[in-house]
Formats: structure tokens, sequence, C-alpha cells
């Protein structure tokens, strides 16, 4: 009769057991791991939310200090490159509001407030931190003398009309036209009088001012030169060096290439 061999409970208990245990340890660590995970990106959000919380308190107090606080306020206003004008009538037209934040402060209408000053040809307006203004202006040079019925003023390249004079000073032209005379038309006769040859302007007693292509020279000796407009006055000017030579009291150059003389 064949034998037959019995395994021992025990032995096939413990044989059993080894996989479970096994099982235990690898989902133990699983846990672990994935507890570490859900930890890191939960600390790694509260870093995120914190950083946010920080970058905006930051601006608010950025924000705060520029446009709110007492500190960075306007407390005075510099004006640089005045001739002939006070800083105070400059500060007056500027209207700048004193106590009020830089940061709030309305550059482009400052700046034409001042250049709303007849003297004044430009101006560039800036902040200057922390708590001033500055202003630099441009002013407008006087090519001519004119009275257009409001006494003597002087004039720019550009026609403009700007400051008085009791009399003519003596380096300035005189300028003759009638009221209401149009700026485009003063502006021509500025362009005459610059591009006129130093010789040829101390001979002028004054100029007469028509109409844009209407514009007259008086010499100081009693003839006149019609001059026309400004184009081509360097060759107008050659010209009329050679009929100056010539016996006649009305000179025409208006046109350069046909002129006239009587």
């Amino acid at each position: 009769m064949p034998r037959i061999k019995l395994r021992s409970k025990s032995k096939r208990s413990a044989d059993s057991a080894g996989p479970d245990e096994e099982t235990i340890v690898l989902e133990d660590l699983a846990r672990a791991d994935f507890t570490r995970r859900r930890r890191a990106e939960r600390w790694r959000k509260l870093r995120l939310w914190l950083l946010a919380l920080v970058v905006l308190l930051l601006a608010g107090a950025v924000s705060w200090l520029f446009f709110f606080s007492p500190y960075l306020v306007v407390k005075r206003v510099e004006v640089e490159g005045l001739v002939g004008l006070s800083k105070g009538r400059v500060v007056k037209a500027a209207e700048v509001p004193m106590g009020r934040p830089l940061s709030r402060l309305k550059i482009k209408e400052i700046q034409s407030r001042v250049e709303s000053l007849p003297p004044i040809e430009s101006a560039v307006v800036s902040r200057d931190w922390p708590d001033g203004v500055r202003i630099k202006v441009a002013m407008r040079q006087p090519v001519a003398v004119i009275d257009m019925g409001k006494g003597l003023q002087a004039f720019d390249s550009h026609g403009v009309l700007f400051g008085r004079f009791a009399s003519r000073p003596p380096e300035l032209p005189m300028v003759e036209a009638k009221e209401g005379t149009e700026k485009v038309a003063l502006s021509e006769a500025a362009k005459v009088i610059r591009a006129l040859p130093a010789d040829l302007a101390a001979q002028i007693d004054y100029v007469r001012v028509g109409s844009v292509d209407e514009i007259t020279l008086v010499l100081g000796n009693g003839r006149s030169v019609l001059w026309g407009s400004a184009a081509d006055s360097q060759q107008k000017a050659e010209v009329l060096a050679v009929l100056l030579k010539q016996p006649g009291n009305r000179l025409d150059v208006s046109i350069p290439s046909q002129p006239t003389i009587k």
C-alpha cells in the first residue's frame, strides 16, 4: 500500500502568510508615497497663494504710495529757460495743483496751458520726484516789430505776435501791415527778412506786408522793392544787388528772372 505524505498545517499557514505580508508592505509604501505627494501639492498651492498675496499687498502699497499717500505730492514748481518773462506768470498759467500726488498730474494739460502764453514757443513738463514739477520752456525769437493797432509788438518766424515795446529795438526791422493781416502773411515776411543779406537788411527802413505774395521792402533812401513771396529769396537778393546800382525808385524782383525798375 502506497504511502501518503500529509503537509503540516503550520507550514501551510506560513507559506500562505508570506505573500499577504508583502502585499501589506507594498500598500503601506504606496500609501505613504501618496501622502507625501498630496502634502507636496498642498504646499505648492499654499506657496502660490502666499506669493499671490504678497504681490497683491506690494501692489496695493505701491498704488497707495504713488496715488493716495501724502508723501509724493507737489510741493514746488521749477521753471527753466525764461527770458523776459517772470516765473510767477508761468506758474500762474500752468495751474499746477499743489498737494496733488505727482502720479495723478495731467502733464499734457499743464504743458498746453504754459504754451498758451504768447512769448513761449514750446514747453516740456515733467515730474521732478519726489515732490516737484519741472517746466522747461523755449522762448519765441523776435524777427521784426509791427504795430497793428495795439502798440508795438514783436512777431516770430511763424507770424505769432508776442511782447510789447515802447519803441522799436534797433536790431529789429519794422513791419507795416493792416490790422487783421493773416498770420501766414507775417510768417512769409519773417522768412523774407531772415533771408536778406546783412548789407541789404541794413538799408531797410521798413517792410510792407499786403499778403503772402505781396511783400515790399522800403529802403531808407525812399526806394521801394516789390519782393513778392519768400520763394527764391537768394536769387532775388542777387538780382536786387545789381538793380540798386541803377537809377529808379520802384524796383520789382518778385519774378527774379524778369526784374523791372522804374
